[in-house]
């Protein structure tokens, strides 16, 4: 039972930050991506402000 706890003690973080450096390292989006995100994000707002000076 010892042999168990000492794993979950020692073992369990470095399993659980390996997991998380992964995680981060492969959340990324290409440049591409990215780019066509923010002018997606662009695109989204001056169409708002337009529909928003129409209105007043």
């Amino acid at each position: 039972m010892e042999g168990i706890w000492g794993f979950v003690i020692i073992g369990g973080p470095i399993i659980f930050a390996v997991g998380l450096l992964w995680a981060l390292t492969h959340n990324r989006g290409s440049r591409r991506e990215i780019e066509r995100t923010e002018q997606a994000t662009r695109e989204m707002y001056k169409e708002q402000g337009r529909e928003d000076a129409a209105r007043e």
